[in-house]
């Protein structure tokens, strides 16, 4: 395939680019009375609304044009027909096998699949009545779920999501810090009787869960002896169970992670075994089939009308067409608090690229920074950059319409700041409308003044808002899907590889040396001065 920035259908978009980019996005809606109909989708219990973004139809045929251009849907077809989709490692990438076998059935993988799947229903369900117990005899109260990445982003995004406080599974608790008090926190208060272990690592070598694997496997024998602890107590989720015992985790049950799946992709995978014993197995098939459904949206529907390439194409203009350089996600559902740090690993460790698939330089930008938190919360500390800084960050609203714990005056608060927000980044307030106002007409004209030009908002910033039925298992399966099959559909159109990073790999080798470095009075004559001035001081060589 051509570069990017070589390719006729890309070069089509500098002229819609000069056309608009003076074009106020407001004014879009009125020379166009149908514009949300026109610029929103729905798809069983989503409505997707982009028509706050400085596009029009004609823009809109460019882009989807481009997506043509750069065989997006050949592209999919081989990701899910299970072919090489990732030439760096030269593995495909069948996620989607996890949650719909039929789409992706590669070499006996939907067998696979499901005998993984009874395994994991038939332990969760042994967990929760009380038959698979602890090495006395004791039902586990509590499950400790040790990872780090996607093998714990994800299970505590589904885990917020599908956990209440009505729960009757054991309490469930996260693990993915080195720093040692995390992990003494969580322990803080638990019996080992009573505790079980899962340890997350794909490559059954990643340091930080070893670290505090072992660290546990310590708290565990003091009181039960190391090999009944790692007999009873402990269970592995891994792709390479032998590494995990040369570690000296023999673990009395493990569960498989394929290299088919990548670690920002395995929420569908037994990394969510830990959900799974507290919440119980119904909810996670309903998160499954919530991301089937998406796969199946994705695979069907024309370009025209396909959530994941719309978004991608939508994202792809305000990012590499129009500069932006970050990207902002603002969830208004407590519920999907931790959506924007499992989409900061996912779009940017999957796209945060440089290079082509065929190994040159990328002539266009990529991926760009990913952020946000909690919206409402937010509102209370950065909205004031989004609304009057210097940088227009393109914003995603995410909420959802229903509480279904009977809250209503809550989740009106929640969906009119989710509106209101979104309406004065595109409409912002002009110094004439501000004059108009009483209190302002009252006032010296120098402070009349200055208070117009810092209570101006220009407006005009772009915005996607996400509304969902309710914040469930089954719809948070469609969103994680979507945005999955985005971040594919972007890196096609940039001509990158989303499913590798080479650049976690290095820091990973260097702190390897280091640490030997730290734990020694060896003197490395390779290393900068500024690395070798703070291994100094940290030794207490300087104060």
């Amino acid at each position: 395939m051509r570069p990017l920035e070589q390719d006729p259908a890309w070069q089509q978009l500098a002229s819609h680019h000069r056309r608009l980019v003076e074009c106020r996005i407001d004014a879009l809606f009125e020379a166009d009375p149908e514009r949300f109909e026109r610029f929103s989708r729905r798809e069983n219990g989503l409505l997707v609304d982009f028509s706050k973004n400085r596009l029009d139809a004609a823009a809109l045929d460019a882009l989807l044009a481009l997506a043509r251009a750069r065989d997006v849907p050949a592209r999919r077809d081989a990701m899910f027909a299970g072919d090489v989709v990732n030439p760096t490692e030269e593995r495909a990438a069948l996620h989607a096998a996890l949650r719909t076998p039929e789409i992706a059935d590669h070499a006996g993988v939907s067998r696979t699949v499901s005998d993984c799947l009874g395994q994991m229903e038939a332990f969760a369900a042994g967990v929760r009545d009380g038959t698979v117990t602890g090495v006395d005899g004791h039902v586990f109260t509590d499950v400790i779920h040790i990872g780090i990445g996607g093998s714990d982003l994800g299970p505590r995004l589904l885990a917020d999501v599908v956990l209440s406080p009505e729960n009757d599974g054991p309490r469930l608790h996260f693990v993915s810090s080195a720093d040692a008090q995390a992990l003494r926190t969580v322990l803080a208060g638990l019996d080992p009787a009573t505790t079980l272990v899962v340890v997350a690592t794909k490559s059954g070598g990643t340091r930080e869960t070893l670290l505090n694997a072992g660290t546990a496997l310590s708290w565990f024998a003091a009181r039960l002896g190391r090999d009944a602890a790692l007999a009873h107590h402990f269970v592995g989720v891994t792709g390479n169970p032998e590494r995990l015992a040369d570690a000296g985790l023999e673990v009395g049950r493990s569960f498989p992670l394929w290299d088919w799946v990548g670690g920002r992709y395995s929420v569908w995978s037994a990394v969510s075994v830990s959900v799974m014993m507290a919440a119980g197995t119904a909810v996670f098939r309903e998160f499954l089939a919530g991301g089937a459904a998406m796969d199946r949206h994705f695979r069907d529907m024309p370009l025209a009308d396909n959530l994941p390439v719309l978004l991608a194409l939508v994202n792809v203009w305000n990012t590499t067409v129009l500069g932006a350089a970050s990207q902002v996600v603002l969830p208004y559902d407590w519920r999907l608090r931790r959506l924007p740090a499992y989409l900061q690993q996912a779009v940017m460790e999957s796209n945060g690229k440089s290079v082509t698939v065929d190994g040159t330089p990328a002539g266009t930008g990529t991926a760009a920074v990913l952020w946000g938190r909690s919206a409402i919360d937010g509102q209370h500390a950065f909205y004031q950059f989004l609304h009057q800084g210097t940088q227009v960050v393109p914003a995603e609203f995410i909420c959802a319409m229903e509480d279904g714990r009977d809250a209503p005056a809550h989740r009106r608060e929640l969906l009119a700041n989710c509106l209101a927000q979104s309406r004065a980044l595109m409409c912002g307030v002009d110094a004439e409308s501000l004059a108009a106002e009483e209190a302002m007409a009252a006032l010296a004209p120098e402070r009349r003044r200055l208070l117009l030009a810092h209570r101006t908002h220009v407006g005009d910033r772009p915005s996607n808002t996400l509304l969902m039925r309710r914040a469930d298992a089954g719809h948070l399966g469609r969103l994680v899907a979507l945005y999955e099959h985005r971040i594919f559909v972007e890196a096609t159109i940039w001509g990158i590889n989303p499913f590798d990073q080479w650049g976690v790999e290095l820091g990973k080798r260097l702190a390897g040396d280091l640490r030997a470095c730290l734990g020694s009075d060896a003197v490395r004559q390779d290393l900068d001065g500024s690395t070798a001035g703070l291994v100094a001081w940290l030794r207490g060589g300087d104060g």
